[in-house]
């Protein structure tokens, strides 16, 4: 599993807003305190508003903050905005990418393995980071 550079940016935006669940901020403010392109973030912020992660605020003291609790958003939520299911190798989620899952030697360790990391990513909160 490769972490993207979208799902850095995107965790470096979560963890900010984290830091002041309660304010809302732009997405200049954002980007610059999270060392993260501008434009490259306002996409971002999309895709997290879409699944719920942060939400948008009209007005004067508009912006953006989070939707939820630091404590109720996952490291592994975030990961599957931006890059979908933790997947250490693709037969993981898809068993026809693969002609072999049914009787490869290897498949049961990337299994073991796949749900070592998303388990810990699951238990990761934004919280505790």
């Amino acid at each position: 599993m490769k972490i993207t550079r979208e799902t850095d940016h995107a965790i470096r935006c979560v963890q900010y807003l984290s830091k002041y669940p309660e304010q809302s901020f732009t997405v200049s403010v954002i980007a610059e305190k999270s060392d993260s392109p501008k434009a490259f973030l306002a996409k971002i912020i999309q895709k997290l508003a879409k699944a719920g992660i942060v939400r948008s605020m009209q007005g004067a003291q508009g912006g953006f903050k989070l939707a939820r609790s630091p404590s109720e958003i996952s490291l592994k939520e975030v990961v599957e905005i931006t890059q979908g299911p933790i997947a250490l190798n693709p037969c993981l989620i898809d068993e026809s990418f693969c002609s072999r899952s049914n009787h490869c030697s290897v498949h049961t360790i990337w299994d073991k393995i796949n749900n070592i990391i998303a388990k810990e990513l699951e238990i990761t909160d934004f919280s505790s980071l």
